[in-house]
């Protein structure tokens, strides 16, 4: 078995004769100043035509500068066979459908049947010892999209595309209430409940949040939107959509007095209730970015789960 991942190789052109390794490193390869000092440090981290060389040496043109990270594995992960959708997976990425219902990564109360034990154990089996890195998170009942870096230059380099805003990410909810208009954006900032600190609300002092939705189809009680997001605050979908009076179906901790029936204790509605939903109505439909290693767009689309396309048929059957 290798002691590294696949190396990420570079091609000095022409009219980089001359440049210093440390910037074809920097701003070619977009090598991370953190991941550069690991990289010094690793005997075969930094090689020009297969020998190990100093960031301070010029390279010439046709110069092959090669990268290697050592494998890492998740010893605090323990591997177990569960069943993963896989929508995508090369030497630098996975990506899955994560199910409703699962957590993805193992919590205080909860070290198995996440999405980090069934992917780690997936990888065992193929002789691969890959740190489960997810580079976004997605509620536990939140179902869709998810995707998974193999070695720490693609985590960081998906992650910054995230913060620059270049990360295309879309929701498919379901909401309580016919919205009044076909689309709208809500920029509303978000912070923790001071009475409770896993829930957050809507507050002046809070952080940017912006959400843009537009309706994809009107029942008679509900609502289908399609969600995109412009930052990524915790429940920043749900707290949003409560904030203008239309919760997620089947959401038990963002939900408005009008939509809990009377004789429920459940909290979720009586449009989910009739749906038989067990979890909010939300799904990560669409993931799109920039390849880090081939530079190319990607894009993935994560079919709508059974509970949720059964939702819809029976909401439009009452219409």
């Amino acid at each position: 078995m290798s002691l590294y991942y696949e190396p990420l190789v570079y091609t000095v052109p022409e009219k980089e004769d001359g440049f210093y390794l440390k910037t074809i490193l920097q701003n070619r390869m977009n090598i991370s100043r953190k991941l550069l000092s690991r990289l010094k440090l690793t005997e075969q981290g930094i090689t020009v035509n297969g020998e190990r060389k100093y960031i301070s040496v010029r390279v010439h043109a046709g110069d092959v500068v090669e990268v290697r990270m050592l494998q890492e594995e998740s010893d605090d992960i323990l591997p177990q066979p569960l069943p993963l959708d896989i929508l995508y997976e090369d030497e630098h990425l996975l990506v899955v459908n994560k199910a409703a219902g699962m957590i993805v990564h193992p919590t205080h109360g909860h070290y198995v049947n996440t999405l980090a034990n069934g992917v780690v154990y997936y990888w065992r089996q193929q002789g691969k010892t890959y740190r489960f890195r997810p580079i976004h998170r997605l509620d536990q009942e939140t179902s869709g999209a998810l995707a998974i870096a193999k070695n720490p230059f693609v985590h960081q380099q998906v992650s910054e595309q995230m913060q620059a805003h270049q990360v295309k990410k879309e929701y498919i909810a379901l909401v309580h209430g016919l919205l009044p208009i076909d689309e709208g954006t809500i920029n509303e900032p978000i912070d923790r409940d001071p009475g409770d600190p896993h829930v957050r609300i809507v507050t002046p002092s809070g952080y940017p949040a912006v959400t843009h939705y537009k309706v994809e189809r009107r029942f008679r009680e509900a609502t289908m939107v399609r969600l995109w997001l412009e930052t990524g605050r915790t429940h920043q979908i749900r707290v949003h959509m409560k904030h203008i009076g239309h919760p997620l179906l089947g959401d038990k901790l963002y939900q408005l007095e009008q939509f809990v029936p009377a004789d429920s204790e459940s909290c979720i509605g009586a449009a989910a209730a009739a749906c038989g939903l067990e979890r909010h109505a939300l799904h990560a439909c669409t993931l799109g970015f920039t390849h880090p290693v081939t530079k190319q767009w990607i894009e993935f689309n994560a079919a709508m789960p059974a509970d949720l396309e059964r939702c819809a048929a029976l909401l439009h059957s009452l219409d």
